[in-house]
Order: C-alpha cells, then structure tokens, then sequence
C-alpha cells in the first residue's frame, strides 16, 4: 500500500510539474488594451430621454460605499429595508416583495416564468413595445398567447378587456402602465376586479410609471407588479422591483413543471431575500453595491412622499407640453386623459429626420432624449422627465435646445 501511495504521488507530482510548464510555455498573444492605460472619461450630460435618468447625488454617493459580503447581517438588513421601500412605492403589503438581480425586463421575464406554463392562456395588450415582448416570451414558454393589438398610442377599455377574459380564459392578463415607446397612461382602475371575476391573475408592468403616475397594487387588485431602478427612482440601471400577491405565490408554488430559468424561479429568489422567515439561502451574488444605491433612492422618495412625487410629475410635463406645442410640435398621443406624464412622445416633424434632432440636441447642449421604438420608430421624439430631472429648468433647456434643432437641422422638401 505504501509503495501504491508513493508511486502515485511521484505520478502526479511529475504531471503537476507538466502543468506549470505547460502554463508558462504559450506566449500572450492579446497585449493588454491600450484604450484601458487611460483614465476613464464620461461626458456630463442631462438625461431627459426615456430612461436611464440622472443620479440623485445621494445615490450617486452610495455608489462609491465600501462592499461587504452579500450574505451577511448587514446586508440582510439593508435587503430588508429596500423590500419595505417597494411595498411604499407599490402601496402592498405583499410579503413575496424583492429585487431582481436584472433590469426591468428581467423582471418581466422572472414573472412570465414563474406564472406560465405550457399549455397555459395569455392575455396580452399590445398597444406598444412592452406588450409585444411579453408576448414573445410567454409563446418561446410554450403558453397560448392572444394579443390584443391595438394601434400606437391608444390603450384599454374595461368592455375589451373583458371581451377577451371571456373569450379566451387567460390564467393571466398582462397590461403595460406607462407604455415608454408610445407614451400612453394605460388606466387600471376595475381591471383588478374584472380579473378576479375571471379567476385570471393580473400583471402590470410600471418600469415607465412607477414614482411618477398614482399605482396601487393591493386596492387595485394587481397580482403582480414589476418596476426597474432606473427611470422615476433615480437609481442606476441593472436591478428591478417586483411583487406577488397571496394568489399569484399559489399559483408559483403549485407549478405542475419548473420555471425554465433557475436563475429567476421565485421560489429559491423569496429565500434569498428573506420572504419566508429568517432561514436564507445563497441562490447568487447579489449586485451589493447596486442595491445600496437602491435603498437610498427608495429613501429619497419615501421622503418626498409619493402624492409629492406625483405632483411634480405632472405639473413639470404640463409644462413641458405647453413649451413643446409653441415650439409647434405636436403630441403623439392625442388624449390628454392617456399621456403618460414621466415620457412625452412627440411626433416628428414634416421633413426632418429625427436623427438630425436627437444628435443636435446632444452635440450642442450636452442634452439626450431619444427616438421612437418598436411600434414607434421613426414616428416620434420621446422625452422623459424621471425623478429629480422633472423640473421647469430642464424643460427651458429642452425647449431652447429643441428650438435651435428645428432652425438649423435640414429640412427633405416634401
């Protein structure tokens, strides 16, 4: 036995000697980069496009906080305070409340995933880039997708939705809040008892809308809601908000197959982040600093008060609107009742090119908004003012902008 034991350790001495020859016997062949011996430069800009918005500098300043270990105490309760920042912003009381280690369409997808199973019926409005891509992914999960089209800028009425919960008996509707590509303010108010009526769950998506437009989960009985860190809150970009109601959970746990995404599956997500008692477990490496930024952004508009929030949305796009049309632009979405008050579509003016206005903004004033898409594209400006951004003096600064742009961008002949 002892000579088997020395034989063998020789054996694999000589082999772990090959292995560092092997290592240091290939030469680099990728230098390191010459663009990375420079130090790092981001031009100051003002954000009013769609998302992502400016930094608060609170948030900002949390950015730079030392890291620490994502399963310890500390970060436990830091989890546990941003889990009771989303139930403010949300207005719930849901316990399965928690972040999402992705953006808002991550978020999207962590729903779709865990609510839909082959074979399942989706109801799905598609007034705009949103609905659309909740669609393609519940038909790449196998579900029964119906769509109910509708053209840009036009939104829902409780009669049609109705129409299609009794035709198609959906185990879940999914409505878009503040559809970002087109502009529209989908209301929701008696879309939650429709549901319930037609024991179908209720999804909304808020990534455009929440923090700035009144949303109420629990008294507008929505099932599951989504949001991203990035528009309204002020927050960087890479994390997103979500939150299941008492039947939606029922309907995640009682799963007859896995979620496709082990990566999303609430089920290992709620135990990570605490929604079921003290024992957690390690499901992945949560974005630590990410969420230190989050936490403070729910803080900054938890102080503000949400009915503050809304306020300052709406009277700063009010304004906004005002400044555009004497400019003689004219918006996308023709309701009033409908425009969604944190992104403003405008249509692009006879004969130019939207590209033309975009990049002279940015190059002149440091400025960017953005152009259409999906459903959108090549049809409108959009113009977002997110959080901290929504005020009289950005939308002076767009206006002067804007109005340089109309003067010398060219002009097609028509």
């Amino acid at each position: 036995m002892f000579r088997m034991l020395t034989k063998t350790s020789v054996t694999l001495g000589s082999r772990a000697a090959g292995w560092v020859r092997t290592m240091g016997s290939h030469q680099l062949l990728v230098p390191p980069p010459e663009a990375l011996s420079k130090p790092l430069s981001v031009p100051k800009r003002l954000l009013l496009g769609p998302g992502p918005s400016n930094l608060a500098p609170r948030v900002l300043a949390a950015g730079g906080l030392r890291m620490i270990g994502h399963m310890q105490k500390e970060m436990f309760q830091i989890m546990d305070e941003i889990k009771q920042g989303i139930q403010y912003v949300f207005q719930t009381r849901n316990p399965l409340t928690l972040v999402v280690s992705g953006s808002g369409h991550c978020a999207m997808e962590t729903a779709l995933f865990n609510l839909l199973e082959p074979g399942d019926s989706f109801l799905v409005g598609a007034n705009g880039i949103w609905g659309m891509r909740a669609a393609e992914i519940a038909e790449r999960i196998g579900a029964r997708v119906h769509q109910m089209i509708k053209e840009p800028g036009e939104h829902y009425t409780l009669q049609e939705v109705e129409e299609g919960l009794a035709r198609h008996k959906p185990v879940l509707l999914f409505l878009t809040h503040g559809e970002s590509s087109t502009g529209v303010m989908q209301p929701l108010d008696g879309f939650g008892e429709l549901c319930r009526r037609y024991q179908c769950l209720f999804l909304v998506d808020s990534v455009a809308s929440l923090g700035g437009v009144p949303i109420y989960m629990d008294q507008q009985g929505i099932d599951i809601l989504y949001s991203g860190s990035q528009k309204v809150l002020n927050a960087p970009p890479g994390i997103s908000l979500i939150s299941f109601s008492d039947k939606a959970k029922h309907k995640v746990y009682s799963r007859k197959t896995k979620p496709v995404s082990f990566y999303m599956d609430i089920t290992y997500l709620a135990k990570l982040w605490g929604c079921e008692g003290k024992t957690r477990i390690v499901h992945h490496t949560t974005p630590v600093i990410s969420l230190y930024c989050l936490r403070e952004s729910l803080a900054l508009i938890s102080e503000q008060g949400l009915e503050n929030s809304w306020q300052l949305h709406r009277e700063a796009t009010a304004y906004l609107h005002k400044r555009l049309q004497e400019l003689g632009l004219q918006l996308f979405v023709k309701d009033p009742a409908i425009r969604l008050p944190t992104v403003t579509t405008v249509t692009v003016p006879a004969g130019y090119n939207w590209r033309d206005i975009i990049s002279y903004v940015l190059d002149h004033f440091n400025i960017e908004i953005s152009g259409g898409l999906g459903p959108s594209e090549e049809k409108v400006l959009r113009i977002g003012l997110l959080g901290s951004n929504a005020t009289t003096e950005n939308v002076d600064l767009l206006a002067k902008a804007l109005r340089e742009a109309l003067q010398h961008c060219p002009k097609n002949k028509l």
